[in-house]
């Protein structure tokens, strides 16, 4: 890769993937596809010829045979890179990530590391068939012993898959599927990235803050635009990182605008919001002034295809939360 360039998130994901392995050889990839094919969104492409077939490994279509041996991989000091091809298939192996990946550390009284990264294509929007579209990063987020983290952009998939890897906790690391080769951005490889464990203002305003994260920070931004045009003004934070969250430039923004609405593909019941909204209900009573807004998907199962852009929270259901919490 030259110094810049502009890339696609895919493409930087592989990027980053790669310089992790050449910068340490205990880097295994491993996954259904991953190899030959270089994974269903070509995020692997090219590695397995370029490493081998011994780092960079096709495996059976058995997740927990997948997770389950990358636990073992760690163990014995490797750090393996596992790819889930899509975010329903991760449930064969959640037994193995809460039970084992989670645990172990805590287990062995800190004797035991477990340096593993689980890589989860999440979200919807790309017309897929049932078990694509799901948005499981609460479930993870929930579990003590997980990082969770989800990029949004290209820099960030570049930087933040190699943060991930050198991490001696098992990170969860969520990919925004629909971004994978939508949009490209400038790459510097020589920049300094931002922390792994750290949530970002892309977008400055004074009115309302807007929290998002994944695929639902290109829908914020957005919002932000429209918003303009009306004469509002709209500050959008990329939280980037769910376990641990990153709460300190989220109360500096709310205790600055007063209001704040918190958007996830994931079901609103439950999800990421509600923790959100719950501590800066904690930290910031005072300075509200309006509660905070949930924009996420419907209590329902992921829909069929045909239906889904009624289903997934887009830019009209996060102005309207705007104007809610304008109006109080």
């Amino acid at each position: 890769m030259t110094q810049t360039q502009k890339v696609t998130l895919a493409k930087a994901l592989n990027a980053g993937l790669r310089a992790a392995m050449e910068a340490d050889d205990k880097v295994l990839v491993m996954g259904e596809d991953v190899g030959k094919l270089g994974g269903v969104f070509r995020v692997t492409d090219g590695l397995q010829k370029d490493f081998g077939e011994d780092r960079v490994i096709d495996s059976p279509l058995a997740e927990s045979g997948i997770v389950g041996t990358a636990v073992g991989m760690a163990l014995r000091g490797y750090r393996p890179v596992v790819e889930i091809q899509f975010d329903g298939f991760v449930y064969p192996a959640y037994d193995q990530i809460v039970c084992q990946v989670a645990k172990m550390h805590y287990r062995s009284q800190g004797r035991t590391k477990m340096p593993m990264v689980i890589r989860i294509p999440f979200g919807g929007g790309i017309g897929a068939v049932e078990h694509h579209s799901e948005s499981p990063e609460a479930q993870f987020a929930h579990t003590p012993g997980l990082k969770v983290v989800a990029c949004s952009n290209p820099v960030d998939g570049y930087w933040m898959i190699q943060q991930a890897i050198a991490c001696d906790d098992p990170v969860v690391f969520l990919e925004p599927k629909r971004q994978y080769h939508a949009d490209k951005a400038e790459l510097d490889v020589d920049a300094t990235p931002d922390p792994l464990f750290a949530s970002r203002v892309v977008r400055r305003g004074t009115d309302v803050t807007v929290l998002a994260y994944g695929p639902q920070v290109k829908v914020a931004l957005a919002a932000a635009e429209a918003a303009a045009s009306e004469g509002r003004s709209l500050e959008v934070i990329d939280l980037r990182t769910l376990s641990p969250l990153d709460m300190g430039p989220v109360l500096d923004s709310v205790r600055r605008t007063g209001r704040a609405v918190v958007t996830h593909e994931a079901h609103v019941n439950l999800g990421m919001g509600a923790e959100v909204a719950a501590r800066i209900a904690e930290e910031c009573f005072y300075e509200l002034a309006a509660p905070v807004l949930r924009v996420g998907g419907y209590d329902t199962p992921y829909p069929a295809s045909r239906i889904e852009e009624d289903f997934l929270p887009d830019l009209d259901r996060v102005l309207d939360a705007v104007d809610r919490s304008m109006d109080y």
